[in-house]
């Protein structure tokens, strides 16, 4: 899905939120957390340091001694990762019963203050408790008390599991509502959408339905342009269709004079009236067939099926140039976006064209690839040398004057071809002729 379309980006900024809301949530879950496990760690340990220096004693001979066992039984689990040691210089040292090997560092506690810090225990890495009480005379006892640190980190890293895999699945949950809601809201476009390509296509008038009052007053719009062009459209053939009568008839009258003057032998006079009355008549004929035409960049052009159109221009032809023979290939069914009055106009200048100049055979050949029709009218004629093609398409150009042709045809199919967007170009055929290849977007 391309970040240029609004679902994309409607998508990637929920993707975005839900990550940096979830990343946010599992940060500071886990942090909380942590803390407060540590704390409780912290604070198991301090009690039961206290509750260790509490239930010593000292003997008629100065050696420290249990009143009872600790309350915890963890302390007398061997290897349990719970110690605790008490030790005096010079009087002995006792160990909880779970401690089977190894010892704690009695130096830890040297402060009748309880102090802590991580050091090395029996099972590795311990959360290590200690202070010392002065006894009445000789050496102070020290009280050490110890948590392997894997005990929190195994309760921190069960918690962490657990919450990645239930933030996991919201997270999920999330984008998955997130792309239901999109997909709910751009059904309206969606339809709009397919709306517009139909009226592209020529398969509707205007777009029809009720939208959202979001975009219905773009919907309306568009309809009041849809219909408002096709009205200066129509207006405008009929008003350059009356100008070109309203010439015709004055043209007329010059020509008639041009050829009274001809015939009282003033021959040099009549032929430059003839001439530029000739110039004037192209002009006019080329341009009323421009404003016929139904193409425009902006505008929505219909489509026509060559199906309909092709079969009988090539009726005409074959009455229009006998001994020739004229032949379409095409897919069944391909239309191309173009009115189809102005696709037989100019199909129709191609098939007359190529009629006048081939040998015996002419071949229609149409296809639709990557979005692009493309029409291509073939002859097996002399073709046209390369650098006299684009010159074929000046307006009174008749190439050779043994054919006839006003020079209009050419230059008025490639004007029609450019009002839809496409164009009219012309190459060599592989029979050797003239290849004039129409195509359209």
């Amino acid at each position: 899905m391309r970040l240029t379309s609004l679902r994309g980006r409607f998508l990637l900024s929920i993707l975005l939120w839900v990550a940096l809301g979830i990343g946010a949530i599992w940060f500071s879950s886990v942090r909380v957390f942590t803390t407060h496990v540590e704390d409780s760690y912290h604070e198991e340990l301090e009690v039961h340091v206290r509750e260790l220096g509490g239930l010593t004693e000292l003997d008629a001979q100065g050696r420290p001694h249990l009143t009872r066992p600790l309350s915890d039984p963890r302390y007398a689990e061997p290897l349990s990762g719970f110690y605790w040691q008490i030790s005096r210089p010079g009087f002995g040292e006792l160990k909880s019963p779970s401690m089977t090997r190894g010892a704690l560092d009695h130096d830890i506690a040297h402060s009748p203050k309880i102090l802590h810090r991580i050091a090395n225990g029996p099972t590795g890495p311990t959360i290590v408790y200690g202070f010392i009480r002065d006894a009445e005379s000789g050496p102070p006892v020290h009280f050490v008390i110890a948590t392997d640190e894997r005990h929190l980190e195994r309760i921190i890293s069960a918690f962490t599991r657990e919450l990645t895999v239930w933030l996991t699945l919201l997270a999920l949950a999330l984008l998955a509502s997130g792309l239901a809601i999109i997909t709910l809201g751009f059904r309206p476009f969606n339809r709009l959408t397919a709306a517009i390509d139909a009226l592209r296509k020529g398969e509707q008038g205007h777009i029809a339905g009720r939208y959202p009052d979001e975009i219905q007053t773009v919907v309306t719009d568009l309809n009041a342009y849809v219909d408002r062009n096709a009205e200066i459209v129509e207006r405008g053939r009929v008003e350059a269709s009356s100008l070109a009568h309203s010439l015709r008839t004055p043209l007329a009258v010059v020509t008639d004079e041009a050829e009274r003057l001809q015939e009282a032998g003033q021959g040099e006079a009549a032929r430059v009236f003839l001439d530029q009355s000739g110039r004037m008549q192209r002009q006019i004929d080329y341009h009323l067939a421009r404003v016929r035409s139904g193409g425009s960049k902006a505008g929505v052009p219909p489509r026509a099926r060559l199906d309909e159109v092709v079969p009988p221009l090539l009726d005409a032809m074959h009455r229009c140039h006998p001994g020739k023979t004229f032949s379409a290939h095409y897919p069944p069914g391909l239309s191309v976006p173009m009115d189809a009055d102005d696709l037989s106009e100019t199909l129709s200048n191609l098939l007359d064209n190529a009629g006048k100049w081939a040998h015996a055979k002419i071949r229609i050949e149409a296809h639709e690839a990557d979005g692009t029709h493309s029409i291509a009218v073939q002859d097996d004629g002399p073709g046209i040398a390369p650098e006299q093609r684009e010159a074929v398409f000046e307006i009174g150009h008749s190439g050779d004057n043994d054919h006839g042709g006003s020079g209009l045809g050419l230059a008025i199919s490639r004007a029609i071809a450019r009002d839809y967007g496409g164009d009219l170009t012309l190459s060599e055929a592989p029979s050797g002729g003239l290849s004039a290849v129409l195509t359209l977007p």
